[in-house]
C-alpha cells in the first residue's frame, strides 16, 4: 500500500498531544463534595456539558468550562462557587504532553510541517506548545477562528490559511466526536485516530488507528 505524504500534518492538541486532565482537576476540586463512588459519573457529565457548550456561538474557554461546571453541579445538587471554575481553568495551564509525544512528534517534524487546530485560547496554548518537544509550523486556536470544534468552521479556516485542500492534509486526533467525524464530513480522507481510550472506535469514519504518537512516523513512512 502506498504511504500518503501530506503537505501538512494537522493535530488536535488537548487529549491527543497534551494530557487533557480536566477530569483530574474536577476530582481535586470536588473531592470533599462528591463521594468517590460517584466521581466518575460527575466528571463524565462535566465533559458532556463542555461538548454542549462549544456547539453554539464562540465564547472564551473559561466560560465554556465555568458554564459546564455550573450545569453539572446543578444536575448533581452540588454547591458551586466561582473559585471552583477558577481552580479548574488555572489547572489547564499546568498540563504537559503524554509521554509518547515529544519523540514521536520530533521525528515526524523532520519531514512534515506540523499544524495545531486547537479548542484553546491564544494565551492558554502558549503554555503548551513549548512542552511538545517539536517545532510547530502553525497554531490555530478557537479564539482566532471564532468557533470551537466539532463545528466545521475551524477546519475550513485552517485549510484556507494553509492554502490547501482536504486532500493535502493528514489530520490526527484522539477524538472522533470533536475532530474525526467533522473531518470526515468535510472530505478529509487521510485521518489518524490516536486511541487513548476516551472515545469508542468507529471505523466507518475511515481512519488509521495508532495507540500513541510513537506510531505516527510509520504512518507517513518514516
Amino acid at each position: 500500500m502506498a504511504i500518503f505524504k501530506p503537505k501538512y500534518i494537522t493535530f488536535d492538541t488537548y487529549g491527543t498531544l497534551i494530557n487533557f486532565d480536566m477530569a483530574g482537576a474536577a476530582e481535586r476540586c470536588f473531592a470533599q463534595r462528591v463521594e468517590p463512588a460517584r466521581m466518575a459519573a460527575f466528571t463524565t457529565d462535566f465533559a458532556r456539558y463542555r461538548m454542549d457548550e462549544v456547539l453554539g456561538a464562540w465564547k472564551p474557554y473559561y466560560d465554556v468550562v465555568s458554564n459546564a461546571l455550573q450545569r453539572t453541579c446543578k444536575k448533581w445538587g452540588v454547591a458551586w462557587d466561582k473559585a471552583d471554575s477558577d481552580f479548574i481553568y488555572t489547572d489547564c495551564a499546568t498540563w504537559g504532553p503524554h509521554p509518547d509525544v515529544p519523540a514521536g512528534l520530533a521525528k515526524t517534524a523532520e519531514e512534515f510541517p506540523l499544524v495545531l487546530l486547537t479548542n484553546s485560547m491564544d494565551n492558554l496554548i502558549t503554555h503548551h506548545v513549548p512542552r511538545l518537544g517539536a517545532p510547530v509550523h502553525m497554531v490555530i486556536t478557537a479564539e482566532e477562528v471564532g468557533a470551537y470544534k466539532p463545528q466545521m468552521k475551524g477546519f475550513e479556516y485552517m485549510l484556507d490559511k494553509l492554502n490547501c485542500g482536504p486532500e493535502d492534509i493528514l489530520h490526527v486526533s484522539s477524538s472522533l466526536r470533536y475532530d474525526l467525524m467533522t473531518a470526515h464530513d468535510l472530505g478529509i480522507k487521510n485521518k489518524v485516530w490516536v486511541n487513548r481510550g476516551h472515545d469508542f472506535a468507529n471505523p466507518a469514519f475511515g481512519y488509521t488507528e495508532i495507540k500513541d504518537i510513537g506510531g505516527l512516523p510509520a504512518v507517513v513512512g518514516l
